[in-house]
């Protein structure tokens, strides 16, 4: 494993470059127990050649948000033929954006929660807005910046009029904004992943939040969210769930490892909310925690991911 230079690459410009750094010394320092020769990079928008010319056997992005998690560094990848953990270029620009993602498993038949796509340009108006979610929509509702991640840029207007000062709040996030009903009912996540033996799903994990749902400070902070496996639903939902999971991965054409979150409706109904190509990998991360539930050390998983990345690697994908 010693010649292999595993570059681990962290950082970036986004809104979530604390956490990728978190995410990135995780992701180092299991590689070094698991004796390969890695190293870390921490990316910015005056280094980025500098991974070509390190050469590394594989890039394992720990990048999150934008510029690392939307398509744009694996282009870079896709030119230099270095292989690189997570989805192609399309799939996570595409998973991204949260009113493209939504689209697709529309189209798809895969339940999601309904929603309303805005986008800021010359004819926007405020008013135009609020008027086009009332038609579709019931209060509340969750109003969430299209392509930010981590929970960056997601509020919850309980009326209409709360509804103005929220979407201009997340506009200054993003130009696209999403609107969707808000449900109520069981948070869950599912793992899935490509192995050799086919696409596996780890197991769902049933997340309580100590906030009104769960938000960054919920995700990243120790005692503000429960991770509880296996999560508490019927056998019939579980399976469900699955199916769901695998068909959300094939849709959306995604590689590697990705985290579909969903709400189990009060209907015991589950929607898929949004698909994570690089999801979290700190110490309150739910990735490793899904790992460990199916008996797979985190330094075990990393190194799957890196040794599936280098035998499947193909040019241009």
């Amino acid at each position: 494993m010693n010649d292999k230079l595993i570059l681990v690459v962290m950082g970036g410009n986004s809104s979530e470059k604390e956490i990728s750094m978190q995410s990135g010394e995780a992701i180092y320092q299991a590689l070094v127990q698991k004796g390969y020769f890695a190293e870390r990079f921490i990316l910015s928008t005056n280094n980025v050649a500098d991974i070509i010319l390190m050469k590394p056997t594989c890039v394992f992005l720990a990048l999150h948000g934008k510029g690392g998690e939307d398509g744009s560094i694996q282009g870079m990848l896709e030119l230099a033929g270095i292989p690189y953990t997570g989805s192609g270029v399309a799939s996570s620009a595409i998973c991204m954006n949260k009113i493209l993602t939504k689209k697709i498993l529309v189209y798809e038949g895969i339940r999601t929660a309904k929603f309303v796509s805005i986008s800021v340009n010359e004819e926007y108006k405020v008013a135009n807005v609020v008027d086009s979610v009332i038609e579709k929509l019931e209060f509340p509702v969750v109003v969430k910046a299209s392509s930010q991640g981590s929970s960056v840029g997601v509020m919850i207007a309980r009326s209409k009029e709360e509804l103005p000062f929220i979407l201009e709040n997340v506009y200054m996030m993003d130009h696209e904004v999403l609107v969707e009903e808000y449900l109520y009912g069981k948070e869950l996540t599912v793992a899935v992943m490509k192995e050799p033996q086919g696409i596996t799903v780890f197991p769902i994990i049933e997340i309580v939040s100590e906030n009104n749902f769960y938000d960054y400070e919920s995700k990243y902070t120790i005692g503000k969210s429960h991770h509880i496996i296996p999560a508490r639903i019927d056998v019939e939902i579980k399976k469900e769930i699955e199916l769901l999971a695998v068909s959300s991965y094939k849709a959306l054409n995604c590689d590697g490892l990705v985290r579909i979150d969903y709400m189990l409706g009060n209907n015991n109904e589950p929607y898929v909310i949004e698909v994570n190509t690089i999801p979290g990998m700190t110490k309150t991360s739910l990735v490793p925690d899904a790992a460990k539930a199916r008996g797979q050390e985190f330094s075990d998983l990393v190194s799957e991911m890196v040794e599936m990345t280098i035998y499947n690697h193909k040019p241009i994908r």
